[in-house]
């Protein structure tokens, strides 16, 4: 049976079984494999994926591995740049397990759906059509074919999920709170008179605050409460590390 010699490098070895981690192993296959089917069989999804060396050659992800092969296999070392976006912000897509770095995101005007009752397959069109980063910590959902900008979310507490998303994605010196989105619809919010909304604040809420947003899609109401000084607090803490 043919065989390749594959070494994964950084952070890919958290996604392969313990005694492959680290280390150069020998790969068994039989029939025409490419390197991408190999490299996610062994637990790697490709967006994960930079850089693909066979014997000192880069090679596409379609690269047909051939007996005696030596794979090294990398992955993004720095931060994507997105200068040419419009709004130099990437938009992201997120699966149903990470509602509450959603909710962060969207606090600092980063564009998240959250289709709450979507399936994996449609998650992966949305990104793929949109163009937009599938977030996620499900490692199958990253491996469909149709997926091409993806990111496995390692932090389980949504706190340290949203750090790794800025610190990943290089957004933390382009987001501003002023540019809040929606919560609740990812609607963009507007700034309204407080006597505009008067009626609809209940008496504790009218006697604590002045300033308020609604989103321009779903009229949902907004206002700087202890929520906004924590998130302010931990962006500055988070700044002041780097």
């Amino acid at each position: 049976m043919p065989q390749a010699t594959f070494r994964f490098y950084a952070h890919l070895n958290r996604f392969l079984a313990p005694h492959r981690r680290q280390v150069a192993f020998d790969y068994p296959f039989e029939g025409v494999r490419s390197v991408k089917d190999m490299i996610e069989a062994a637990g790697v999804p490709h967006p994960e994926v930079h850089r693909i060396v066979v014997n000192g050659e880069t090679v596409p992800l379609t690269y047909r591995v051939g007996d005696g092969d030596q794979v090294h296999v990398y992955p993004v070392f720095q931060s994507p740049d997105f200068s040419e976006l419009p709004d130099r912000l990437p938009r992201f897509v997120a699966d149903v397990h990470l509602g509450r770095l959603v909710a962060y995101m969207r606090m600092v005007g980063i564009d998240v759906l959250y289709p709450e009752d979507y399936r994996d397959q449609e998650l992966a069109r949305i990104s793929a059509e949109e163009g937009r980063v599938l977030l996620t910590r499900d490692v199958g959902l990253l491996k469909r074919g149709i997926v091409t900008q993806g990111h496995y979310v390692r932090a389980t507490n949504p706190w340290e999920q949203f750090a790794e998303v800025l610190l990943r994605f290089n957004l933390l010196n382009q987001i501003d709170t002023a540019t809040a989105r929606c919560g609740a619809c990812n609607g963009m919010l507007q700034q309204v008179d407080k006597a505009a909304v008067m009626d609809r604040l209940l008496p504790r809420t009218r006697a604590s605050y002045d300033e308020f947003w609604e989103c321009t899609d779903c009229h949902k109401l907004y206002w700087k409460g202890p929520h906004h000084q924590r998130l302010e607090e931990f962006l500055a803490a988070l700044r002041s590390d780097l």
